[in-house]
């Protein structure tokens, strides 16, 4: 039997967060239904106005807090009394804005990575009530944010995210050249905040494994190894309940283990993602001769010198179907996807019997 999630003050039925995937491929249509299922479903931030109503061509960073409120409404719709949250990453330049929309939109969770997210009491400071969950790869991460949130806000995180930089998708708080050595154990590193929260504060918040979660077995392996729930991402994308275009779900479908690897993004970070198109990607914004128009990221390499390429119109792309010059992030386990599948299913599949009952007795 599964363990329910308790994180602060809200009580998942199953140890599972569905990782938030940004430019709308975890919008409020995936997160809703995660929710429903037991889950915590989190609608991503990033880009989120992309694609949607409220955007109009040149309001990117005015439209994306209304984007955000709109789908986390879309969310609840679908699970009222669902764990909704957030993903919000700290390196965008609306940071600030996006928590607080989050929390005036209802979140009952915000879990922020892509930088550390030492100032998040604080703009949550008039919700307590909402769960705050940083992102982090090492120890030394959680002991850094602990002790800032502890001395200037008298609070500490209701649950850490440790997400493994070798098997994780999107971006990753790691340096490229430390990334598939063999040296980093995410195991060694659960157990290690784990044991610091313990012995700094004496407290127990839960760890949550994040990277290469494909099916039961691997979330029954990051139990026994000392995790208390699994943040799962890539799994969700062939679901039908995924918010991608189907052009988008097929590339995962289609890759093969070797078409998966790491590209280096232009807010500075290592990301994973299939590379089959790589070329594609750098060529559109030559071609169209592409400039940052929407200046979505605090520190960009296209922005300053025309380095890389576009992130967040190349992500855009892809979410809309246009994969060949779009960037499909995915994990390293993507290409095991085989068939479009419902949430439920998967829920099923991992959680068993309890899934099923669950879901007859909500009906």
């Amino acid at each position: 039997m599964f363990k329910p999630l308790r994180i602060g003050k809200h009580e998942a039925r199953y140890p599972l967060i569905q990782g938030g995937m940004g430019v709308r491929i975890s919008a409020g249509s995936l997160a809703g239904h995660v929710a429903k299922c037991g889950g915590v479903g989190l609608v991503a931030s990033p880009g989120i106005t992309l694609n949607s109503e409220f955007f109009d061509g040149k309001n990117y960073l005015k439209s994306n807090a209304q984007a955000l409120k709109d789908e986390i409404r879309k969310a609840y719709e679908i699970a009222p009394d669902g764990i909704i949250g957030v993903n919000v990453m700290v390196a965008l330049t609306d940071y600030e804005e996006l928590v607080v929309a989050s929390v005036e939109a209802g979140a009952k969770v915000l879990v922020c990575g892509a930088g550390l997210p030492l100032t998040l009491p604080g703009l949550t400071a008039h919700a307590p009530d909402v769960a705050l969950i940083p992102i982090v790869s090492s120890v030394r991460a959680a002991q850094l944010i602990a002790k800032k949130w502890d001395k200037s806000y008298n609070r500490l995180p209701d649950a850490v995210v440790v997400e493994d930089p070798d098997t994780a998708g999107g971006h990753l708080g790691e340096k490229m050249e430390n990334i598939g050595t063999g040296e980093y154990d995410q195991y060694e590193t659960v157990r290690g905040v784990k044991e610091f929260f313990r012995s700094e504060y004496g407290l127990d918040i839960p760890i949550i494994a994040a990277g290469g979660i494909w099916d039961r077995a691997d979330v029954e392996h990051a139990l026994a190894e000392g995790a208390d729930g699994v943040q799962m991402a890539s799994r969700f994308v062939t679901t039908v309940e995924c918010d991608a275009e189907d052009a988008f779900k097929q590339a995962y479908l289609d890759c093969k283990k070797e078409d998966i690897g790491l590209i280096m993004s232009p807010a500075g970070l290592p990301g994973r993602a299939i590379l089959s198109n790589q070329q594609g990607i750098f060529d559109y914004d030559r071609d169209h001769s592409s400039v940052c128009s929407y200046g979505c990221l605090k520190k960009c390499s296209y922005r300053e010198s025309g380095e890389r390429f576009c992130i967040v119109k190349s992500l855009d792309r892809a979410q809309r179907g246009e994969v060949d010059s779009g960037l499909v992030f995915c994990g390293t386990n993507a290409w095991k996807a085989n068939r479009i599948e419902t949430v439920q299913e998967i829920f099923d599949e991992i959680f068993g019997a309890q899934g099923v009952v669950a879901e007859d007795k909500a009906a």
